[in-house]
């Protein structure tokens, strides 16, 4: 996906909170850790970048000196949250032990992606359906990233039971996984809910007790490399 979105970094542009520098982020970071807890927390619609400058402890001006606007710093938090999802798919496709137990190459990234939507330091994933994302152009990438994560899910599905509907199985994986967001939204997450999930989307495939033991056996090898 072309990154348009984001401005190239320049040096020279002074913080106008030198104590922000405790945080140790950069600045460009640190503008995007404040506006994913606005956007979070007071809505993106209602938050502005002199908020978000505040937050972060620097001027206005230097929000557009790293992002040319709102939406720009809105697309890179949402890609966050998808991209290493993708990023770990093509890994497991292109590992010939992975492929050897599609179950667990299956529960691996269920895991994974699980892990990254539960551990950023903000619930951004929460803002997905947001209109102006579901609809702007500027948001067409990351719609196109969401959906070829549902099909990557819908091909592992197939590759476990080839008689699923790859389509429908994608979409049902990746609600099961989504149900993190509104678990984080009520203060309801736990971290054991990582296997519950990935143990979930393998008895939907209709999965055994004994094979979804072994999909977990292989899972836990692929997430350690």
């Amino acid at each position: 996906m072309a990154q348009a979105a984001e401005r190239p970094r320049r040096p020279g542009r002074p913080r106008a909170n030198p104590a922000t520098e405790a945080s140790g982020l950069t600045t460009h970071d640190q503008i995007l850790d404040a506006a994913a807890a606005l956007f979070v927390e007071e809505g993106f619609a209602s938050c502005t970048t002199r908020q978000i400058a505040e937050r972060a402890g620097i001027r206005q001006a230097s929000v557009y000196y790293y992002f040319s606007s709102k939406d720009a710093i809105l697309l890179v938090l949402l890609s966050s949250s998808i991209r290493p999802s993708l990023g770990f798919a093509t890994v497991l496709r292109e590992d010939a032990e992975a492929g050897r137990d599609p179950a667990g190459r299956l529960c691996a990234l269920v895991i994974a992606d699980v892990r990254t939507l539960a551990g950023a330091r903000h619930n951004i994933a929460s803002l997905y359906d947001l209109p102006e994302v579901q609809e702007k152009a500027e948001y067409a990438g990351f719609r196109a990233d969401r959906d070829e994560l549902i099909r990557v899910y819908g091909d592992f599905a197939e590759a476990v039971v080839p008689q699923v509907d790859p389509t429908l199985c994608g979409t049902l994986v990746m609600q099961l996984v989504e149900s993190v967001i509104g678990l984080r939204t009520a203060g309801r997450f736990r971290p054991s809910y990582e296997a519950d999930i990935a143990r979930a989307c393998l008895r939907m495939l209709g999965l055994g007790e004994d094979r979804i033991e072994q999909a977990f056996r292989t899972a836990q090898l692929l997430l350690a490399r």
